[in-house]
Formats: C-alpha cells, structure tokens, sequence
C-alpha cells in the first residue's frame, strides 16, 4: 500500500480516546461509569462539541433495568438536544455504533460525534446473569434448549479440534499472548502473566474449554470522539488516525443454519468489505485488535481476516506469530481474556486501543512501528462482524 496524506473534506478521524478501568465496579452506575469514559475522550478533543451520541449497550435492559441509554448518558454528561440512541449488536455492538458515528460524519450530517461503549454486569449475578448473556443465541432453537455462550464455544472448540488434528492444547497460546500484553496495560483486569502450566492445569468451564480459554464478563466504559475533516482541531503532538475502513456484516445466529460452523463468515465478509474501503490486503495490517471472548474465536478470526487458512490459525498462537514481535501482534493490551469481557463495548475498547497504538502511546504494550491497525468485534458466535481499519497519517 502507498501511503497517502491527502486530506479529504468527508474522511472520518478519531480525535480523543476516554476508557476506564475493566472490572467489578459494585459501587458505581452505568452512568457514572459512562461518563468518566466521555469526560476522558472530551479532554482530548478540547472545543470540539459532539452533535450527535451513539451509545452500545447490550445487557442494561435485562441486568440494570435500564433502556433509553442514549438519552440517557446525553443528559448526564450535559449534552442535552444532541442526537443520540442506543445500538445493539450482542458483542459487536460496539463496532456497530461506531459504523453508526462514521456513516453520519461520511454523509454530512454531522461534524463531531460521540460513540461510547459500556456494559456492567454486576448488577445481577448467577442464573440472572447467564440468561441475560445467553441473549446473544438464537432464543427459539438454542437458549430455550439451556445452551449458553459458553457451551456454544465449547461445541465450536470441540469440532475445531477434530477437523483441525490440533492438540488439546492448540489455543493456549492466545490465552499466553494475552495475559502477557496486558501486564503493561493500567486499564486490564488481570494484569499477570501465566505460564503454560497454569493454561494446562486450569480447571473445565465446559469441556474443552478451561478457565484460561473463557473470558471473565466484567464492567466498563470506552469513548471516542469522531470528526469530519472541516472540523478537525489544529495539528497537535500526537499522529492523526483516520478511519480507512468500515465494514458490518451479518450471518445465522443459529450454529445448525450455518453452511460451516467453523468459519465466520460474517467477519471474513466485513474482513474484506473494509480491506477494500481502505486499499490494504491482511500484509498490510500491523495491529489486529480480534474479538476473544473465548480462545477458540481468535483462531477463527485469523483465519476469516485472511492470516491463515482454514483450520490453520491455531499454528500463528503456536509458532508465536501473534506476539507484539510477530507477524501480526493480536490482543496487545490483552484482548477480552486479560482486559475483561465488556460486552457491548468491546468494539470501543479495541478501536481505542489500535488508536493508541498507531499513535504510539501504548506503553510497555507497545507494537512498534504500527501504521495501519485492525479492528473487529464479533457479535455472539459470530452472527454479526463489524470491522474498522485505521490509519495513522503524518503531518505531510
């Protein structure tokens, strides 16, 4: 790809980036932990005022009685009379509202907007809890059956395995990569490396999957500040990020309506939909931000975003292609399993995170020499994709 700085009046850049600590915040409200995300992202992006607020949420309704977000969190952190509203995408809800804020800038409508992810699920716990996540199947033909996401990730493992003639511990490398990326990241919930033994040793959540494979679901918020060219703040320190491609694609919800169980192919479709907006192939990509809520789904995300073949991409984990020093670094300030699962913000936490990366403020997590970063959050077992492509841009 050759780099190009031109300017163009309708690109979309992030300008500000606001995320909180993932975790079990008991003694704060959806709203409070909202708005120390959007304080952060504003203090960014000074004397730019959003017009329009786009909020993902997934679990609210059901664990904290709480629709109408977007109104909602605008009155809160006093943005009364913007245009706001809640998306909903299970997993990928994130990467959807931010699709949401880049078509609004791309068509004009509006010049400053705001996404901001956030989830809490400490409001309820046990059965409560597992029937709210368990939302993100199909409630006619799975979730009325009792399967969970979790045991959907297991059945996928399961049969990945198989097909694949991949040891019984062929993800364990994700789970290793992570924890070891997260150690430098103030923002993690698990800020600690392990070993391989401890993978090996970890208990059965659902058979194969172990408590290393599976994600903790936990509290959090992250913000963005998006904005037009003609908007853009004078050129500061920091390098600009543009949004080179946006892409969302759907498939079945139902693992038994899939041609393939084991290939996504809502994310490879939106893989390439955004390869193609941006001018980059998979080479290209520097930083890829992948959707782990459990190990099983990294592997067959590298596999749809075309770095590696069906069945194949366990071997990148294996041969150490996924660290920051590899072919394509993955989970850098620890994907789902070591920040913590925020649901409906996972999308916002990654593109903040590929942001920081370009933008090289990443800290000991730091991939060095990131231009061009992938983001792509997956909604329950892969029913929905949504991909973002950045670009870091040079003063010319």
């Amino acid at each position: 790809m050759s780099e190009d700085n031109r300017v163009n009046s309708n690109d979309v850049w992030i300008v500000g980036v606001g995320l909180t600590p993932v975790g079990e915040h008991w003694e704060k409200s959806l709203r409070e932990i909202a708005l120390e995300a959007i304080a952060a992202a504003l203090a960014e992006a000074p004397g730019l005022s959003p017009q329009a607020l786009y909020v993902a949420n997934t679990l609210a309704p059901a664990l904290s009685g709480q629709s109408q977000l977007g109104s909602l969190l605008a009155d809160f952190a006093g943005l009364r009379g913007v245009e706001a509203m809640t998306i909903e995408a299970a997993g990928a809800s994130g990467g959807a509202a931010l699709r949401q804020a880049y078509l609004a800038l791309k068509a004009g409508a509006f010049d400053v907007a705001l996404v901001v992810g956030l989830e809490k699920v400490t409001d309820q716990a046990g059965p409560a809890l597992q029937a709210a996540l368990a939302t993100a199947t199909d409630a006619d033909y799975e979730a009325v059956q009792g399967i969970t996401p979790t045991a959907q990730a297991a059945l996928i493992m399961r049969r990945y395995l198989h097909e694949s003639g991949a040891p019984a511990d062929a993800l364990a490398g994700f789970s290793l990569v992570a924890h070891a990326n997260a150690v430098g990241n103030p923002y993690a919930m698990f800020r600690r490396a392990i070993k391989p033994e401890d993978y090996s040793r970890a208990g059965m959540v659902s058979e194969p999957v172990n408590m290393y494979d599976a994600a903790p679901v936990a509290d959090g918020a992250a913000a963005l500040i998006l904005a037009r060219s003609s908007a853009l703040p004078p050129a500061g320190p920091l390098p600009a990020v543009r949004v080179a491609g946006s892409s969302l694609a759907i498939a079945a919800v139902a693992l038994h309506d899939r041609r393939d169980p084991l290939v996504l192919e809502a994310a490879n479709h939106s893989a390439n939909q955004a390869y193609r907006q941006a001018g980059v192939t998979a080479d290209d990509i520097d930083v890829f931000e992948l959707h782990d809520p459990f190990s099983i789904y990294a592997a067959l995300s590298l596999e749809a975003a075309g770095f590696a073949s069906r069945g194949q991409g366990w071997r990148l984990a294996q041969d150490g292609e996924i660290t920051r020093q590899g072919r394509i670094p993955v989970t850098t300030l620890g994907g789902s399993k070591a920040r913590g699962d925020t649901g409906g913000a996972t999308g916002v936490y990654q593109v903040a995170e590929v942001t920081l990366q370009l933008q090289g403020r990443a800290g000991p997590s730091q991939v060095e020499g990131a231009r061009i970063g992938m983001a792509q959050c997956l909604g329950g077992s892969g029913g929905t994709a949504a991909t973002h492509i950045l670009v870091r841009v040079d003063p010319a």
